[in-house]
């Protein structure tokens, strides 16, 4: 049965899709950390059925579009999820590589504004050339650009703007993506590797 809601903690997280513009070398995709519950999905779920998935949701302290896959190719679907879960008063959040302006086109921070509260964009890396070699993006080293305007546009409609890197890029890297981060004034996050 495929799982579309998870618990972590006292965070649900939301599974849209398994597609991905990218291939990352890190990915939980290829570790068993998250193989007991069930990610890979044979059918991606409507709004209505993410909706009917949800546990417990009044205790959950914050909603996350994050699954196996992008959750960007699945944006109408995240945002009708994302206006349910807003009229309960829940905090949202999605993680994304930042390529929603090469997946969906123009225009996707601004239907983020008012539905989700949190925005995490996976950096991993510090330019184009090693993002490329260690993300392999379809849409090659234009996706690290696009990454970076993604953030920077979403700063106009969203109260909070992550850039996130692995904790195993290396010290020269982490510095790097703290000043990529300062000078589009969002906050960096580095992640601990999952294996």
């Amino acid at each position: 049965m495929d799982t579309y809601t998870y618990r972590l903690g006292n965070k649900i997280y939301v599974n849209l899709t398994n597609r991905c513009s990218n291939d990352c070398e890190f990915c939980v995709r290829r570790t068993d950390a998250f193989r007991d519950i069930g990610l890979w999905l044979e059918h991606e779920p409507s709004a209505e059925e993410v909706i009917n998935s949800f546990e417990d949701l009044d205790s959950a302290e914050e909603i996350v579009f994050c699954g196996y896959g992008e959750p960007m190719y699945r944006l109408d679907v995240m945002c009708e999820v994302a206006d349910y879960l807003k009229s309960k008063g829940k905090r949202t959040r999605v993680n994304t590589n930042g390529q929603a302006a090469l997946i969906c086109g123009e225009g996707v921070p601004e239907k983020l504004g008012g539905r989700i509260d949190t925005v995490n964009v996976s950096l991993n890396a510090a330019d184009a050339k090693a993002y490329q070699a260690l993300c392999h993006s379809e849409f090659g080293e234009k996706a690290f650009y696009a990454l970076l305007d993604f953030a920077k546009e979403c700063k106009k409609y969203v109260p909070r703007v992550v850039l996130s890197i692995v904790d195993v890029a290396g010290e020269s890297e982490l510095e790097k993506a703290r000043a990529i981060a300062d000078a589009l004034g969002v906050e960096l996050r580095i992640r601990t590797y999952v294996k």
